[in-house]
């Protein structure tokens, strides 16, 4: 089964959590043991998995990030933006979840996030479940 996330980001450097999204597609798959294939198709957005419990290490990321990689700088790039593209790279563009009894299996304080670096914009999160 594959489907599509439509994220629709409000800031320029945004996580959006998407761990509930992807448990419905998950649920309405049936499938209760598999691998859950997350990906972004957007070269200035990605995808990651860290702590969802406390907002502030979402935020602590997007800072330091934007320390190591600033919106201005001696890029040649002509859009403006290649400090997105740099950030996607180094986050990355997919990720690869095991499913167990029909769960994301995830640690405890673990979420997953769609990491938006050139937004405000309209996006999407392929998602491929496969399993049972």
């Amino acid at each position: 089964m594959i489907k599509n996330i439509n994220i629709k980001t409000r800031s320029r450097n945004e996580f959006v959590d998407v761990t509930s999204d992807i448990q419905t597609l998950i649920d309405e798959s049936s499938i209760k043991k598999g691998i859950c294939y997350v990906y972004v198709p957007h070269t200035t957005a990605g995808v990651t998995i860290n702590e969802g419990a406390d907002p502030a290490v979402s935020r602590d990321i997007l800072n330091t990030l934007g320390k190591l990689i600033p919106q201005s700088g001696h890029y040649l790039h002509a859009e403006g933006n290649s400090d997105a593209h740099i950030k996607t790279s180094i986050v990355g563009s997919s990720q690869t979840i095991i499913i167990e009894d029909s769960k994301l299996h995830l640690g405890t304080w673990q979420a997953v996030f769609f990491c938006e670096f050139d937004g405000p914009r309209h996006r999407r999160m392929t998602i491929k479940i496969t399993g049972d």
